[in-house]
This record gives C-alpha cells, sequence and structure tokens, in this order.
C-alpha cells in the first residue's frame, strides 16, 4: 500500500514539474478541416493571442479530410505532453459514429481541454430556386423527390449530418453532395451548381447581404443575434429541431491534469479579453466556455445524439 502511494506521488510530483516548465517550445494546433471554415477562423484567432500569452509560438497546421479523421487520428497518436492540441466541432462524434472502422476511439482516446463557442449553421439557398420559406423549400422537395441538392463540406461533416437531420424531420429526400471544405461548398451554392446548403454565419452574412445567398433559417433553438431577422427551424415549422455548432480544444488521451488546467483557464481568460471576444463573434459563434469536465459530458451527450440521427436517418459516408 506504501509502495503504491509513493509511485502515485511521485507521479503526481512530476506532472507538477513539467507543468512548471510549459510551454518551453512552440506549440502546435491541428485544425481537422479546411482553411476558411467554421473552426479554421477562430482556430487562428485563437492560436495568435494564445501563443502571445503562453511565451510561445502555436503553428497551426490544417490536416482535413475524412470528415476530420486524418487530423484526430493525428491528435490521438502524438505525445500527450500539451505541445499537440486540435480545435474541433461535433464532427468529432459524427465521424465516430458513421466511420465503422476508426484507428482511435472518440471517447477514450482524446482529453477534454474546454470548450471555446457555439452558434448556428444558416439553412440558404440559391436565389433561383423559388423558395423564400422553410415551408416553401419543403413543399418543392416533396414536389421534385431526389431532384435538389444540398452542398455539405465533406461526407461526415456537421453540415451532412445537420442536413440529414433536416431532411428526415421535414420528411423529404434530397442528394447529399460533399465538398472538401465549407468554403468550396458555399461558392456552388452561390454559383447554382447546388440549390441549398447549411452555412456558418461569417459566410452566409455578407452573401445573404449582397443578395447571393437566400437565408431561411438557423439551427439554433434560438435566433442568432448576428442575423436576428432569421427564424428558427422551429419557428419556420420543423417542430423540435436543434443543432448547435460547438467548437471545443482537444488534445491526446492521458494528458496531465496541471497542463490540462493551465491551458483551460489561459483560454478562458483569453476569450474574455474585450479585443477577443469581437473577433469570435465576428466568425458567427459566441463564445462559450467551460470546465474540462463540462466538455467531456457535451461529447458525450453529443455522441449518443448523433449517434441517433445516422441510425435513424440512415446516414452514410459516400
Amino acid at each position: 500500500m506504501m509502495r503504491r502511494y509513493v509511485v502515485i506521488t511521485l507521479l503526481l510530483a512530476a506532472s507538477a514539474v513539467q507543468a512548471q516548465g510549459y510551454p518551453n517550445k512552440p506549440m502546435r494546433l491541428v485544425l481537422p478541416f479546411g482553411v476558411g471554415g467554421l473552426v479554421d477562423v477562430p482556430g487562428r484567432i485563437i492560436a495568435t493571442r494564445l501563443g502571445e500569452s503562453m511565451g510561445q509560438p502555436i503553428i497551426v497546421e490544417n490536416r482535413a479530410g475524412a470528415g476530420g479523421t486524418i487530423g484526430s487520428d493525428m491528435v490521438a497518436k502524438s505525445k500527450p505532453d500539451g505541445y499537440t492540441v486540435m480545435l474541433t466541432s461535433p464532427t468529432h462524434v459524427i465521424s465516430a459514429n458513421l466511420y465503422k472502422s476508426l484507428p482511435y476511439d472518440a471517447l477514450k482516446d482524446f482529453t477534454s481541454i474546454g470548450k471555446v463557442a457555439d452558434g448556428p449553421y444558416v439553412l440558404v439557398v440559391n436565389p433561383g430556386l423559388p423558395v423564400k420559406t422553410v415551408r416553401e423549400l419543403v413543399e418543392l422537395a416533396r414536389a421534385q423527390p431526389g431532384v435538389i441538392d444540398y452542398a455539405s463540406s465533406g461526407n461526415g461533416s456537421t453540415q451532412h449530418l445537420v442536413g440529414a437531420l433536416f431532411a428526415s424531420m421535414a420528411g423529404v429526400n434530397m442528394n447529399h453532395v460533399p465538398y472538401k471544405d465549407s468554403s468550396r461548398a458555399t461558392q456552388d451554392v452561390v454559383g447554382g451548381q447546388v440549390k441549398v446548403g447549411f452555412v456558418g454565419t461569417p459566410i452566409s452574412i455578407p452573401q445573404v447581404k449582397n443578395g447571393r445567398l437566400r437565408a431561411l433559417a438557423v439551427t439554433t433553438p434560438a435566433r442568432s443575434s448576428q442575423m436576428p431577422d432569421v427564424p428558427t427551424m422551429q419557428e419556420a415549422g420543423i417542430a423540435g429541431y436543434e443543432a448547435t455548432i460547438w467548437v471545443a480544444l482537444l488534445g491526446p488521451g492521458g494528458m496531465p491534469r496541471d497542463i490540462v488546467l493551465r491551458l483551460n483557464g489561459d483560454i478562458a481568460k483569453l476569450l474574455r479579453a474585450p479585443d477577443v471576444r469581437p473577433a469570435i463573434v465576428a466568425t458567427g459563434l459566441e463564445v462559450s466556455t467551460g470546465t474540462p469536465e463540462e466538455l467531456t459530458s457535451l461529447i458525450r451527450v453529443e455522441y449518443e445524439k448523433w449517434g441517433r440521427v445516422i441510425r435513424e436517418t440512415g446516414a452514410t459516408v459516400q
């Protein structure tokens, strides 16, 4: 018993020593998505400012592809010393349910550090599509089953499942068209190659203002402060629809507790800064922080929720 106590004490002491000297070299922030998307923009803001506060540069590395699983696998296999972390979204748990075989466990192989922000996607259509409300879109899709396409940032992405959930709850048959990232997906909705998309507010707002896209609804339970005139999906007639997009920081499984708390505290402080919060809001998200334990609970709840959506909708990776 005494030996076990001594071992535990030594491990805790070693962790404390490691945290005191942390960080003493450049860090790496992995973004498992493409450039310019809902995670990429706030990720670069955080990397710049957090690097300044921690006294070490934070190198941003986009590792997009396969529903975020390429970047996630890289982080899961990294040394859990706090020098490689990942900013991710619900795609993390969606892909865990969609892909039959992954080289990592989305729940067990990662350390929760903290939530950063959350917000909606916006259901948008190309103005050439003769609909101005969600109800009109549903009626058109029912009259033309399997004809209307919706774009997403890729198979297994949050946009993919947000669209699948909409089609299922609205009782319509729409074709999913995956792209390599959200920017390319939005470009083709603007260009009319695809008629429907679920787009983050920072991308959709300017396109809606200049008339290149028409906003029908937001996916969150409450209206977006960035687009107060756009109804929620529930207000627009899809009762019970809810899809909140969160952005959170994870690390490899087994990170020292002291380093996790250091990162969590520094990020929370950073996000309260008067010049950082508006920058995050400008990306279409609202700052929303919490403890590592709260993030772990959120991830487990979201894992179960999107697992049910996948089973009920029959969504698959193509």
